[in-house]
Formats: C-alpha cells, structure tokens, sequence
C-alpha cells in the first residue's frame, strides 16, 4: 500500500534554551548500550534466549496476503456473521461466515483468505451458489468469489462462506489451541495475531479494512461449557442435540486477528465501572476456570484502577457499548477486542518476574495492564498494514509508563521507562517493509516506548503533552492509520516538523548520536548529531542537571555553547531523551 512520504525539511525550533525538567533524576553521559542484555516478546516465556531479530524473507503468500489488491480494494467490509460449532472430542469446527460490503468501484470479484487446511463447502450469494476459486501461489490461503454479474458501486451485498475442518495448532499461542483443564474439561482458545485469523475462520485477512458495523458470533458448544466471545452477550440457546449456542454482538468495527473464542467451564463474575471524569458506566465481566476463581477475583481486582488511569489520559473506555471483559486463556495474554485474555498466574509482575528490573513491575500485573492498553491502540486505533504495527505496540508500552505515572508519579514513571533500555536491539528498523505481511521487530515495543518518552521532552511541557496524547488519540479512534498520520498530526499540532524526528526511530535500525568535543575557543562545548535522517536536528538537554541548556544540534555543522567545565562533566538527559552519546 503505496503513501507519500511527508517532506523533510529544518525543524522550526530555536537553537538554544535554558529548561529545567521536574524531579531530581540522575543524568547520565550516555545511555546503556542496546546491547547490554537480549530482550523477549511481551508474549513469550520469561528466561527463553532470544535469537536474532532477522527480517525473513516474504513468502508468495506474504505478497499475496500483505499487498492491498484490487480485489480488496475494490469492496468495504460493513459486517461479518460468524456462526461455528466446535467439536472438542473430534478438534473439529463447522460452520459459515456471512460477509457484509459494500462495493467501492463496480466490479465481479472479491478476495478473501482462509487456510487451505481448512474445506471451503460452498459460497453463497443471492441464496445462489457462487464460483469461487482458490489461489495457484503455493499454501496459499487467499480464494476469489466471482459474482454472476457485476455489482455496481455503492450496492451493499453479501456472502455466506460455509467451511469444515480440523484447526492446526501453531504459533506462539496455538491459533486454535484445543486444551483440556486440570479437572480433564475442554479448555479450548484462539489467538493468532502472528499468524493471521483466517487460520480458522474466512475473512478479509487484512488490516486496514474492518467491518465497521461489527459483527455477531454464535459459537454452539457442547452443554456445560460456556464460550466467552467478543462483544455484547446476547444470548445462549441450547440446541436441543447436547450443544448451547453462545451469542455475541460487536458494536464496534474490530480487526480480524481480535475476533476470540474462549471455551471452558468458566465461572462468571461481574461489576460496573465509573469513569471519574464524566461517569460514563463500563460493565465489567470477568472469567476464571473454578480452581483458580478465589485467585482470580483478588488479582482481577486491579481492573478498575487501570480503567481510571487510562480514562484520564485518553478519555472514556472505547468499547462501552460491549463491555469490558478480562478471561483466564492458558497462554501468557492477548488483546482480544472486548474480552481480554489473560495467562499470568495471578501474579504482580509479568509471570512473577520484575519486567523492567527497576522495582516498580511488580506493584501491579504486567498483563492486566498491557493488555488491556491496547483496548486504545491496537483495537480503538489500528495500524493499516502490519508493518506499522508500532503504533499499537509502541503506544501500549508507554501506557504502561503513563500507568505507573497515574499510580505512582513521574519519577516512577521515568524509572520505568528506562528500564526498558536494555531490551531494545536496534537490529532493523521498527517499521518493515510495506504490503509484504512482514512481523515488526520487537523493537517496536520497547524503542517504540523510549521514542515517545522522548517526544514528550521534545514538546517540554507535560500539561501540552497530556493534552496532546489525549487529543491524538480522539482524532483516530474507531480508524485504521499509517506512519505518515501520525507524523502529518503531529507535525500540525505542535508547528514543528517531526518528521526527521519519527523517521530516525522507524525507519532506521540505529540511535541518533549525540557527539561532543571541547569547544575549539576556550570556554565552550560543541555538539551535533549523527543520525541517518539528514534533517534530524532534535533539542536535547545538556550541561549541568540542576539547570539544564537546551540546545538543537543539527547533522551538518559543529555548534557551540558557553561550558566552563571539563568535557567530562557535560551531562546528557538521557532519561528523558533516548540517544546515544560520544565525546571525543
């Protein structure tokens, strides 16, 4: 998916500053080396080595799966149906999905994904039989409907595709994982963010499209078990042949990869929260096996506070109309849209381990808060293309800063946020090549989180900041964007050009260094910035810490500024800004 890149030039800034920043962290001459220790997936096992970060090579079906072609773009998806029935003893699934669009241009054909694991029975139109055909490129999972006629613009039509199979456990967390409890009771989950939802059920397998109506789920599962989906509870029914029927409704346009089932003998509890801002009311259901439900209620408590933090920065829960769920999964977590999945043992902490080694992860359950973050960026907001994915990642990590701000105050805050430091690789760029299906670096998270720490001292006043964040946010809720979004807002909010600015910590794999050497008259400092990005000429703090000078280095020149001292004793805010420095 082809975007202009916004021009670069100058950033409008002045050159020198004196600006003092609140608290009495200590500076630092440079910041950890990136090397200093390997980072892990947020949803991996803590303690597993991590391999090197190595873009791979797209497969045909990448191409095919990642580029926005002209069978995707010629239709909007308005609604998906979702009706299945899971068989746990046979790992086997039925059923159909009814897909709701609306043609954007006239056309006969349309584009869809489902795993060639899986038996597409039959699509219908019209209450018709419909041709479809599946693509030539090897595994692939893309197939094409071809219409009886040609649809016109603007007419809203849809499909049923009916489809049977066994799921094939995979990936990190199964995809389609059928488990069993520890009293031998199905526990069966989906997540497959990774690996793409057309794993297991017929979709536009994509990102920038969603059904902007929503969709219904009616998953039938064997009686005595409960499946827990995304949405609204509607109803359950039984069926009068040994399964229930379980009925969802989503208001809300949702990306493929959230659309969850969670099946098990559940135990239900619930409650109601109040925003403290405009009492909005958020209903709250929660879900835990009954082994683990005492354990479960203790730590799920933790819920109201993180929805308060949240609100405060970004404004009310984006899914009120569904609820708010949280439900024990056998895996670490995920941020199913409306119903939150949760694997971390009921535990402060991510799986009992301080996840930033700073002594502050473990006054609260990493995955709690993670997850559900991403309830604002990743589900309200969505990246169009998978390969700026950071701007779910990026943003939900430092949700977490802005978590342990809310509870805990600034210092704590920054803490944190540094504590990040020696996860980040700087292997590859953050954002990956575009239309090619490519997974983002894990990067994405912790550089993606020290990057907008940095931008916040770029802006330099926290009541504009908080400001800005909440108002980012509100612009591109309910939307799917790009990079170039993010900078175009920002670039217009703030009257600087930040471009150079996002593009150094996205489209390049290295930090931007800060050099400095003694000034060549006595009595002076210089410093620049090495950066890939030319035009890369972002203020920073430098000097004495109990008052800080403001400078604005640029590529292309030495400058100079006024420093009595050794070049050993210029210090670097590098708690608040992510570099690396050198002094020659």
């Amino acid at each position: 998916m082809g975007m202009s890149r916004v021009c670069r030039v100058s950033w409008a800034l002045g050159s020198v500053a004196v600006w003092g920043l609140a608290g009495t962290l200590a500076a630092q001459t440079a910041s950890p080396s990136p090397k200093a220790a390997t980072a892990q997936k947020l949803t991996t096992t803590p303690g597993r080595v991590r391999p090197p970060d190595v873009l791979k090579v797209p497969t045909p079906d990448d191409l095919l799966r990642g580029a926005y072609g002209p069978y995707r773009a010629n239709n909007d998806l308005l609604s998906y149906k979702l009706k299945l029935r899971v068989d746990p003893e046979a790992k086997t699934i039925a059923g159909s999905n009814t897909v709701r669009f609306r043609m954007l241009q006239p056309g006969q054909k349309i584009q869809l994904e489902l795993t060639p694991l899986l038996t597409i029975d039959s699509v219908t139109f019209d209450g018709k039989p419909a041709k479809f055909e599946r693509d030539a490129t090897e595994k692939s999972r893309t197939f094409y409907v071809e219409f009886p006629r040609e649809l016109k613009k603007d007419s809203v039509d849809e499909i049923t595709i009916a489809y049977h199979g066994q799921p094939v456990t995979q990936g990190r967390f199964g995809c389609f994982s059928f488990d069993k409890d520890k009293a031998g009771k199905p526990w069966i989950t989906t997540a497959c963010e990774e690996e793409g939802a057309s794993i297991w059920w017929p979709n536009k397998d994509q990102w920038k499209d969603e059904p902007q109506e929503g969709m219904e789920l009616d998953i039938a599962v064997p009686n005595g078990l409960t499946d827990v989906s995304n949405g609204r509870f509607v109803a359950s029914k039984d069926l009068g042949d040994g399964y229930t029927e379980w009925q969802w409704q989503v208001h809300y346009p949702i990306n493929n990869y959230d659309v969850a089932l969670n099946i098990g003998d559940y135990q239900h509890w619930n409650d109601v929260h109040v925003n403290k801002e405009t009492g909005e009311k958020t209903t709250l259901d929660y879900y835990a096996l009954p082994e683990d439900l005492e354990k479960a209620k203790v730590q799920f408590a933790q819920v109201p506070e993180m929805l308060d933090a949240y609100e405060h920065y970004f404004g009310e829960y984006p899914f009120d109309k569904d609820g708010y769920k949280l439900i024990q999964v056998p895996y670490a977590g995920m941020e199913h849209q409306s119903a939150v999945a949760y694997g971390n043992h009921f535990e402060n902490g991510y799986y009992g381990r301080d996840w930033t080694g700073v002594g502050i992860s473990m006054k609260f359950d990493f995955i709690i808060i993670h997850e559900s973050g991403h309830e604002w960026f990743g589900n309200a907001i969505t990246a169009a293309d998978k390969s700026d994915m950071w701007i779910h990642e990026g943003w939900t990590t430092y949700l977490e800063v802005l978590y342990v701000e809310y509870r805990w105050g600034k210092a704590d805050a920054i803490r944190y946020v540094n504590g990040l430091k020696p996860k980040v690789q700087n292997e590859r760029p953050i954002i990956t090549p575009r239309d090619t299906n490519a997974e983002p670096p894990q990067d994405q998270y912790f550089k993606g989180a020290l990057m907008l720490n940095t931008l916040r001292s770029v802006i330099g006043d926290d009541k504009k900041w908080f400001a800005d964040i909440h108002d980012f946010y509100q612009a591109f809720k309910y939307k799917t964007i790009m990079t170039e979004e993010v900078e175009a807002w920002w670039n217009k909010r703030t009257g600087m050009n930040l471009t150079p600015f996002f593009d150094e910590y996205l489209r390049h794999k290295d930090l931007p260094v800060l050099e400095l050497k003694a000034g060549a008259k006595a009595g002076e400092v210089e410093y620049r910035w090495k950066a890939d990005e030319a035009a890369f000429a972002m203020p920073i703090e430098i000097g004495d810490p109990q008052h800080w000078t403001k400078v604005t280095p640029v590529t292309t020149t030495w400058k100079a500024m006024p420093w009595t001292g050794t070049l050993e004793e210029v210090k670097v805010a590098s708690d608040f800004y992510y570099v690396n420095v050198v002094k020659e």
